[in-house]
């Protein structure tokens, strides 16, 4: 009863700011891989294959006021909140024209030795996804042994939030462009620990977006 009440709440947030602004959605990403002996810098815009070692990196920069999340789902149905960096920052560090980064800083992140499929789930809205993030907090919070069931309470969570915003959701993803030039990845961006923002993709969408990633790390 809880959940049917919380997705008609949404639903009708939604419906009102729908009719106020079309595009309500509006954000940068980028997603990209070092990978192979000599690290070669490539831009992640599709399903794809990964091996131990390689490195990814993400980016996101807010166009336009919204709710960016970014999940990941280990091999083993293990998940993770990779941005917001925890919901907190919605209220103390969440700013237009910002850029973050996932993970901070310089760091990059590097697959282990335990292969098989990775997801990322990307997902933006105009309002915040309240019920999907009191799931992640649960899960962050469980016992061990508790913790498969309310993960995969938050992979259902986000295909019924696919579903609720349905009939809402529009978008367009295009690279972003400076000086008319599409932002490319040269040889100097290979040669050295590259800026994931070079091959960042402004979105914007009419409520709602979501993507998904998938790593077959092997």
């Amino acid at each position: 009863m809880k959940r049917t009440v919380a997705a008609a709440l949404l639903c009708a947030a939604v419906a009102v700011a729908s009719a106020q602004n079309a595009e309500n959605v509006s954000f940068k990403w980028g997603f990209g891989a070092l990978t192979g002996p000599a690290k070669t810098f490539v831009p992640i815009s599709r399903d794809t294959m990964l091996r131990s070692g390689d490195e990814l990196k993400m980016y996101v920069e807010l166009v336009r006021e919204c709710y960016v999340y970014v999940i990941y789902e280990g091999p083993k149905g293990e998940i993770s909140l990779f941005f917001p960096y925890s919901f907190q920052q919605f209220a103390t560090d969440y700013e237009v024209g910002k850029n973050y980064y996932v993970p901070k800083g310089r760091t990059w992140l590097t697959f282990d030795k335990t292969t098989g499929k990775e997801k990322f789930y990307v997902l933006a809205a105009n309002v915040r996804l309240t019920q999907l993030e009191a799931l992640i907090g649960s899960y962050q919070s469980a016992d061990k042994d508790k913790k498969p069931a309310i993960a995969a309470s938050v992979i259902s969570e986000i295909r019924d939030v696919r579903k609720q915003f349905r009939s809402f959701s529009t978008r367009a993803e295009k690279p972003v462009t400076i000086g008319g030039n599409i932002r490319g990845v040269g040889e100097a961006e290979v040669a050295r620990r590259p800026d994931v923002s070079t091959i960042a993709t402004a979105i914007t969408a009419n409520n709602f977006y979501a993507k998904t990633f998938t790593i077959d790390h092997r």
